[in-house]
């Protein structure tokens, strides 16, 4: 069917154009808000009548006249249908509708993919701190990020994903003296241990594990590095750096967990040490973008759309947050990429003012706008219809390897990406590890093993069924089929664009519900091999599509449930 949507695509384009030269632009099909109204519609008469001065529903006669002596529209369109002050809705014919089952089965893994386009981009996520075990935001930060990594790849761009953390500042400082006072014999609740609101150490049982094995002169390893612990208590410094390789071990480890895997890890301490963070100072001062006041130097990020201006250097030398931020965002350009996506929670909402006013401060050739953000609220996590706040290992939150271990990486994944990133979740771990239809990747999953069933007990060629007559696929159901699966490379495109991979589970859990209906409807190991070729095919499509869906939201498709 996208072919056939191609050439009628061409036939609305060259009979707009021999309406009105250049109204050729205006061929565009959408889809009906009313499947009864058609399969395919266009607002272009309406689009056209006020700058030629007709009548839009006359002007929707004159298209429709055209349209109908077009080769494509005789072959491939039932009816045109004129509605309201001039829409245009066309229902296809349904040899029509049945071309896309060929098209998935051709192209099978590929089915929804775009040519290469020659494009890079970095997708910057999960970035967490080295203080701490993977906690569920981040869990859901990772979903987002390697989604959308993936829906860009089927647009056919070269996709890096990139993991930065800040190696530097007062939180390791506070993880290094935590792990200290641990080593000492001390623990939260005793007179050593620093309390309070604001107090500055972090409680969690994982801190004691890594001063046991700091003076057990453990060596340790991660995606990124190794080192191996003296074991001295008074060496603060290579306590703090055996704890954040411990960290990274562990982080690595809840990320594998979560099949989550980067191309590089960019380490906030080298914008220091080469120079860069200094070096971006400096051209933004000559660019005559700073001021002094206050005994601090600040940004006139007014001048690029923010609030009020910000601090860069506060009085005691040290640098605020978003300086280095600039600074790694201008390697991202430099590096040849030339849409940069940031996965992040809402809190970082405010830097995203300062970031893109230092870059276009900094005058290096970066495009306003640039880079672009995805937030995402937190996420609450219910058991037994109680909120879960606490983890004993974490000390104050859920990890995200709690929540895999309680339920799985598959159901995580798709429970996490089933909102808007920016709203309001609530994870119900008693629902995701539900076997019925409430359960929404179950339900996704069972309709593909659904499917590889029958196609089991089928014990044919699978594919032998790209030439099956498909003919006989004229019901309802079928058809309602058909035009769903026609719709999965326009989604794609759709949620790419958007950030949205919370489309791809709509779109799945439609597909599953509509395969669900047209399995309840008609027998598929009929007696007639005609019908039942023809229909094997369809549901052979559906797999296909419920799979490649599935991998964009890096869940599995089994076979067997």
């Amino acid at each position: 069917m996208l072919s056939v949507k191609i050439e009628l695509l061409e036939a609305l384009r060259q009979a707009l154009e021999k309406l009105s030269p250049g109204a050729g632009s205006k061929a565009v099909f959408e889809s009906p808000k009313v499947a009864a109204h058609g399969d395919l519609a266009s607002t272009a008469a309406m689009q056209l009548a006020k700058p030629l001065k007709l009548n839009p529903r006359q002007l929707a006669e004159q298209l429709r006249t055209q349209l109908l002596l077009a080769p494509p529209v005789a072959r491939w369109v039932e009816a045109i249908d004129i509605a309201g002050p001039g829409f245009l809705n066309i229902k296809l014919k349904p040899e029509a509708k049945q071309q896309i089952v060929q098209e998935v089965l051709a192209q099978a893994a590929r089915f929804g993919n775009q040519a290469d386009t020659g494009k890079r981009m970095l997708v910057e996520f999960v970035s967490a701190n080295p203080t701490g075990p993977l906690h569920v935001g981040h869990g859901r930060q990772a979903a987002l990020g390697d989604a959308i990594c993936n829906l860009y790849q089927t647009q056919g761009w070269a996709v890096y994903r990139e993991f930065y953390y800040n190696d530097a500042g007062v939180q390791i400082g506070t993880l290094a003296s935590s792990t200290q006072l641990r080593a000492r014999g001390f623990k939260p609740g005793d007179p050593e241990w620093p309390s309070g609101e604001n107090a500055a150490a972090y409680n969690g049982d994982y801190i004691a594990d890594i001063a046991a094995d700091y003076l057990a002169q453990k060596t340790v390893h991660s995606d990124d590095r190794e080192f191996t612990a003296c074991g001295d208590l008074e060496a603060l410094d290579d306590m703090r750096l055996f704890a954040v390789a411990y960290l990274r071990h562990e982080q690595d480890l809840d990320l594998k967990a979560f099949a989550v895997q980067f191309d590089n890890y960019y380490l906030e301490s080298s914008l220091y040490l080469s120079g860069r963070v200094d070096a971006v100072v400096k051209k933004l001062i000559d660019a005559g973008k700073t001021f002094e006041q206050d005994g601090a130097l600040w940004l006139k990020t007014t001048e690029y759309g923010d609030d009020k201006d910000r601090v860069m250097r506060k009085g005691d030398g040290s640098y605020t947050y978003f300086v280095p931020d600039v600074a790694y965002h201008i390697t991202k350009w430099e590096r040849g990429f030339e849409k940069v996506v940031n996965s992040q929670d809402t809190d970082h909402h405010g830097t995203i003012a300062r970031v893109r006013a230092g870059l276009q401060a900094a005058n290096v050739g970066i495009p306003k706008g640039y880079p672009d953000y995805v937030l995402h609220t937190m996420v609450r996590v219910v058991r037994g219809g109680e909120e879960v706040k606490i983890s004993k290992r974490a000390g104050s939150y859920v990890t995200l390897r709690d929540l895999i271990e309680w339920t799985s990486k598959d159901a995580v994944r798709f429970f996490l990406l089933s909102r808007k990133p920016d709203t309001e979740y609530t994870f119900d771990v008693d629902l995701a590890v539900a076997k019925n239809n409430d359960n929404p990747v179950y339900y996704v999953q069972y309709a593909h093993a659904r499917i590889c069933s029958v196609l089991t007990a089928w014990g044919g060629d699978a594919g032998g069924l790209q030439q099956a007559d498909l003919t006989p696929l004229q019901s309802p159901q079928a058809l309602a089929l058909l035009l769903l699966l026609a719709k999965y490379p326009d989604m794609l495109t759709a949620a790419a664009a958007d950030f949205a991979p919370h489309d791809v589970t709509f779109y799945l859990r439609e597909l599953a519900a509509c395969y669900h209906s047209y399995y309840d409807a008609e027998r598929i190991l009929v007696a007639d091999e005609v019908v039942k070729r023809a229909r094997l095919a369809l549901v052979a499509a559906t797999a296909q599509v419920l799979h490649n869906g599935l991998a964009v939201l890096g869940v599995s498709a089994p076979q067997k449930m």
